[in-house]
């Protein structure tokens, strides 16, 4: 079993002016055929609050993936692909490529979206954006390359 922890970054549904449609998503899209649902946390558009979480949910949950859902776009408050970079000590490019590139094939404002993915310790972190159709049409590209992917950060071989 994989555990995932969710971190969805609005102020919006931290306030709970908003539901948070898009962080149900990421749970409705992952089952629970191979993924487990360690925690799910709504945070504030802040530097330190995105950082506390996504350190917690590795050192102290020890989850294999967070999956991240907005601030990744080019609003004044949007940081979370900052904050990721600055925590994780590989980046994993190729994860965010592949989302931009497929839906770049649905919209254009796909290339606007600014999330990464890396890893931390041993907990791979991915950034959605924070629209639920963003998130659908990202997940669902790279859904089937998690499981190997949290394979070899265990050691197994490629």
């Amino acid at each position: 079993m994989i555990k995932v922890a969710i971190l969805t970054i609005s102020d919006s549904c931290s306030q709970r002016k908003r539901e948070d449609v898009s962080g149900q998503t990421i749970k409705e899209i992952l089952g629970t055929e191979n993924f487990e649902i360690c925690e799910y946390k709504i945070v504030a558009d802040e530097r330190e609050a995105i950082k506390k979480e996504l350190i917690h949910f590795a050192d102290q949950l020890k989850a294999d993936i967070v999956l991240t859902t907005g601030g990744t776009g080019l609003g004044p408050r949007d940081v979370t692909p900052e904050v990721t970079a600055d925590v994780c000590k590989k980046m994993v490019p190729g994860l965010a490529e592949i989302m931009r590139s497929e839906g770049l094939k649905k919209t254009k404002n796909a290339i606007l979206s600014r999330g990464v993915a890396g890893i931390y310790e041993n907990t791979l972190i991915i950034n959605f954006p924070g629209s639920p159709k963003g998130v659908k049409e990202s997940l669902e590209v790279i859904l089937d390359v998690l499981p190997h992917a949290v394979e070899m950060m265990r050691g197994a071989g490629h």
